[in-house]
């Protein structure tokens, strides 16, 4: 078995698994925590997430503030936690994106596993790529 993978999960892949069980999104989170990979977060990212997730159009029909933010915690206590001691600012068109690439960088992520990867094109230059989470599930882990 090869070295585990750390990856950094954008909001949007969060967003998308609530959403829908039917999605790659859904089937990535399903998997946590899994040996092959493990995600890594930072206090911004942690932060984000919160915010985004607990937005009433993100939740699921009968899902409270209180379910989604125990989903965020669950994710937390699983993941990395990583210090960021420097900032990319302004690197992205996005500050939450670059955010989230601090975060990838600081922790040696090999990806950014998002639904808007043209956001982190930029990424490349620090070495961390931008896939979806069905390139992530069919490339990196061999599942189809």
């Amino acid at each position: 078995m090869g070295a585990t993978i750390r990856v950094v999960l954008d909001t949007s892949v969060l967003i998308a698994a609530a959403r829908s069980r039917n999605g790659a999104s859904f089937q990535l989170i399903s998997m946590l925590p899994d040996p092959r990979f493990q995600i890594c977060l930072s206090v911004g990212v942690y932060a984000e997430w919160q915010s985004v997730i607990t937005r009433p159009e993100h939740m699921p029909p009968g899902v409270d503030e209180a379910t989604a933010m125990g989903f965020v915690r669950y994710l937390a206590s699983i993941a990395h936690l990583q210090e960021v001691d420097f900032l990319w600012r302004p690197f992205l068109r996005d500050a939450d994106d670059d955010m989230v690439l601090e975060c990838a960088v600081a922790s040696g992520a090999k990806h950014i596993i998002t639904h808007n990867t043209k956001d982190f094109r930029r990424a490349v230059e620090p070495g961390v790529t931008a896939i979806t989470p069905g390139q992530f599930l069919s490339s990196m882990l061999k599942v189809k």
